[in-house]
């Protein structure tokens, strides 16, 4: 047995040992962490060696970047966001989205219960702490909810909840599952505004992968694809042993438990909604599509539908 009951599968790995199997590999947005657990599940519990595939995962990080494997071949897919994918193809990548792991956007307005952020009009008169680059996403907020971007002081601070501690800033603009969570962790509440609950619709956490890859490696990636969802279906079913695990594979990655089960906990709302529970894991609408080119064109990026492409996905939820 695995850590917290997964099962390793080594009497899988070992009897197909012999067995001709496709290697690939999946890029990961980022460093390793509970992000991306379900994938380890997937490895873990050997949803894709019994596919046929010996499946790499690549970390990410500030300097591995995801778009260059992918468009070398060196990953079959990436796990990317529907901003950067758009860049990509403005500078000529042949990408699609084949899938949309985070329902809702991760992106927050974290704030003090003393002084909250509950909807976008409070921020008119607040300090905001956040990289500058992201200033147009705030810009797209404030257009979405007819806020007057220009009442509100952006403090330019590092990717720390400490600025907000301290009183320098009012809030915070950070992802859900984490920023929030360091803070839970010191035992310190806070006031999240999930942004995607007030119009800014942007996938993240998106496989892509090439036309060629979908139109040459078709039943490789509906078997990556679907021992995917196999892996973040059981992450649902149990986030503690999910943290549990991601420690165990990567012991090296200095990350503490009790972190990760929280972050593990607190993503599960951002994947899972009424339309996965219909149609299965990474689902997406013509709607959900439409609002998503409304928040990338205030974003600065010009899109269409067709940047999307569902079949991979009905193949491994068909039935």
């Amino acid at each position: 047995m695995g850590a917290a009951g997964f099962v390793t599968a080594l009497p899988i790995f070992s009897i197909r040992s012999a067995w001709a199997q496709s290697q690939v590999a999946l890029q990961l947005s980022w460093l390793h962490s509970v992000q991306f657990a379900g994938s380890y599940i997937a490895l873990d519990r050997g949803f894709w060696s019994e596919a046929g595939l010996d499946v790499s995962l690549l970390p990410g990080g500030p300097n591995a970047p995801v778009e260059p494997p992918v468009v070398s071949g060196s990953a079959l897919v990436g796990i990317s966001a529907a901003d950067y994918t758009a860049a990509a193809v403005e500078q000529g990548a042949r990408f699609k989205i084949l899938a949309v792991a985070m329902q809702k956007n991760p992106f927050v307005i974290a704030s003090l219960p003393g002084n909250p952020v509950n909807v976008p009009g409070d921020l008119e008169g607040k300090r905001i702490g956040m990289a500058l680059a992201n200033t147009p996403v705030l810009q797209a907020l404030s257009t979405l909810n007819d806020v007057d971007f220009d009442a509100i002081e952006i403090v330019p601070t590092q990717y720390s909840a400490q600025p907000l501690l301290s009183g320098e800033v009012d809030c915070l603009l950070c992802w859900e599952t984490d920023l929030p969570v360091a803070m839970a962790i010191q035992g310190v509440d806070s006031v999240t505004m999930l942004m995607a609950d007030h119009g800014y619709a942007l996938h993240s956490q998106t496989y892509i992968a090439t036309e060629e890859s979908i139109a040459n490696r078709r039943a490789e990636l509906v078997a990556l694809l679907r021992g995917e969802a196999q892996g973040w279906e059981a992450y649902r079913e149990d986030t503690k042993a999910a943290a549990a695990l991601t420690l165990e594979m990567y012991p090296d990655a200095g990350l503490d438990l009790r972190t990760q089960e929280l972050q593990a906990e607190r993503q599960v709302p951002l994947m899972f909604s009424e339309l996965t529970d219909a149609n299965g894991f990474g689902w997406w609408t013509d709607e959900t599509v439409a609002a998503n080119i409304e928040t990338l064109a205030l974003l600065g990026r010009t899109v269409t539908p067709d940047l999307w492409d569902r079949s991979i996905l009905e193949e491994v939820h068909a039935g």
